[in-house]
């Protein structure tokens, strides 16, 4: 499936585990079928609200493929491969492409973050060995580096560069960078909370944690601005701020792990260093649910 095409909702999905703390592929079934049922135009699997960065290599490679063979074709699939290591960002790239996968989601290096050559390089190296088409993820406050507009600039003109997932929270960084967004390259709001704005300045869409609970209004908002509907695109971002608020009131995903259980569809399963919500927050969730209509 060509995801060049893409634009909309894409929900960036958990990664249900056991109690034991294996994966469910059972939930995880049950999680895709309720996205597209609702209108997800994507999914993206092994992001960070997947939970990626405690799996093994043979486990990432195991979701990514069910999730392939369970969304068979319906929408887009994209795969986080990001690394702070070129070499293991480039590895598992070319083993997600391999595996089915219609795009894949790049990151900046953390921790170590490199000069403005080296995220250049780190970018392009995958972007020139994969046939699939890659999407920039841009998230200084988890990588401790943004992707420069300069770099952006260089990376948009990069035939196998589609898209930029735009979570840095900072609106004049996404005007710097909307003059490069076109029919080859768009860009897409990390950030739920920020969705219609950053539509006003070109956006196509959402890579959203919000849309594992309401997939269909997300969904909504997008698609109404998209199709010129600007008032009910914007009541439906102002209205969805309280549940966005508790859905990041403490570290993504654990509160939308916890919403997901509320609503009896998954475990509230982590690995550590993640760790079950405290008593307040979970308080302050629940009540935000009920404003939203998902829990009695």
């Amino acid at each position: 499936m060509d995801a060049r095409t893409l634009e909309g909702s894409i929900v960036a999905l958990v990664t249900p585990f056991n109690e034991d703390g294996s994966v469910n592929f059972d939930e995880l079934g049950r999680l895709v079928d309720f996205q597209i049922a609702n209108g997800t135009d994507g999914i993206l699997t092994l992001g960070t609200t997947g939970e990626s960065s405690t799996m093994t290599d043979e486990e990432d490679d195991a979701v990514c493929a069910f999730v392939v063979e369970r969304v068979a074709g319906r929408v887009p699939v994209i795969a986080g491969s990001g690394s702070n290591s070129t070499a293991t960002q480039l590895a598992k790239s070319l083993s997600y492409q391999r595996l089915g996968a219609d795009a894949l989601l790049i990151i900046s290096p953390y921790y170590n973050k490199s000069n403005e050559e080296g995220i250049y390089r780190h970018l392009a190296t995958v972007a020139d060995a994969v046939e699939i088409p890659c999407i920039l993820y841009n998230i200084p406050g988890r990588t401790g580096c943004s992707i420069s507009v300069r770099n952006v600039e260089r990376l948009a003109a990069h035939p196998n560069v589609m898209a930029i997932k735009e979570a840095s929270g900072n609106i004049g960084y996404a005007a710097d960078i909307a003059h490069t967004l076109g029919p080859d390259f768009k860009m897409f709001s990390g950030n739920d909370d920020m969705v219609v704005p950053l539509m006003s300045l070109g956006a196509s869409g959402v890579i959203s944690v919000w849309a594992n609970v309401q997939p269909a209004l997300v969904a909504e908002m997008c698609h109404a601005w998209l199709a010129g509907d600007v008032d009910r695109a914007r009541q439906i971002q102002v209205a969805g701020l309280p549940l966005v608020r508790a859905l990041f009131s403490e570290v993504n995903p654990i509160p939308v792990k916890e919403a997901l259980a509320q609503m009896g569809m998954i475990g509230a399963n982590y690995r550590l260093p993640l760790f079950p919500m405290a008593d307040g927050t979970r308080a302050k969730l629940v009540e935000a649910m009920k404003g939203a209509g998902l829990v009695d």
